[in-house]
């Protein structure tokens, strides 16, 4: 299921609507919740209601894209579930009984971030290998 960015975005402030208004969330919209939760510095951009559907964050102008830091947490927590790549969720648990189950995703984004920024570089699917081996290194 692809979706756009705009379609993305608007799923995220329905599920911040939910979880305001305490109701009940269906299994993803609950992960999405979780991640939201987590990530008290941007609840003020989820109380700008739709402006923050059109805004732009840039690392040129010094931002972390907060959809994409989200996405990459339920990425992780999805991989972790469904043990793809195969090993995945072993290193996870393991990470996660070391670091904290925040701070260890916050370490596996640095390595799924590399992944799939070679992997668009270089025009080819991510080297899961190359990734495995990368989480490893944690």
């Amino acid at each position: 299921m692809f979706q756009s960015r705009d379609e993305i975005r608007q799923v995220y402030q329905q599920v911040w609507r939910k979880m305001q208004a305490q109701q009940l969330l269906e299994p993803m919209e609950a992960v999405i919740a979780e991640v939201i939760e987590i990530h008290p510095e941007y609840h003020a951009l989820f109380e700008d209601g739709e402006a923050i559907e059109l805004r732009e964050f840039t690392p040129e102008q010094g931002q972390t894209n907060p959809f994409l830091h989200m996405g990459m947490h339920i990425a992780l927590r999805e991989q972790a579930t469904s043990d793809r790549p195969a090993g995945v969720q072993r290193l996870y648990q393991k990470l996660c009984a070391n670091k904290g189950r925040h701070e260890a995703e916050h370490a596996m984004m640095e390595c799924l971030g590399e992944a799939l920024w070679n992997a668009q570089r270089n025009g080819q699917e991510p080297d899961m290998g190359a990734y495995l081996a990368c989480l490893k290194k944690l």
